[in-house]
């Protein structure tokens, strides 16, 4: 049997996942939309974007408008570069499930 393919656990939380996702196919987006788009809870959110953040996955852009603060969020390369391996991986550990 062929040896598995480990799944980046930065990646594989549910939130963390869909945030990269979402981030994938944006240039940027706010935490507002963000929080709309997932349903995640404020404080959820931001633990998650957090982690992201640590590990070199998101960059953080806070800034004021019209008085008011906004947080933009865009994906890294190395984001970019994690998310493909982790699908990558997830593929292959899909297709040895369904081999086996």
């Amino acid at each position: 049997m062929p040896e598995l393919p480990e799944l980046n656990p930065v990646i594989h939380g549910k939130l963390r996942l869909a945030l990269l996702s979402l981030l994938s196919s944006v240039e940027e987006a706010e935490f507002t939309w963000l929080r709309a788009k997932t349903g995640s809870t404020d404080g959820n959110l931001g633990a998650q974007l957090l982690k992201l953040e640590e590990a070199g996955y998101v960059a953080v852009e806070k800034q004021f408008v019209q008085r008011k603060p906004q947080t933009l969020y865009r994906i890294t390369n190395p984001g970019r570069q994690a998310l493909t391996e982790y699908v990558r991986a997830l593929k292959q550990l899909l297709g040895a499930a369904l081999e086996g």
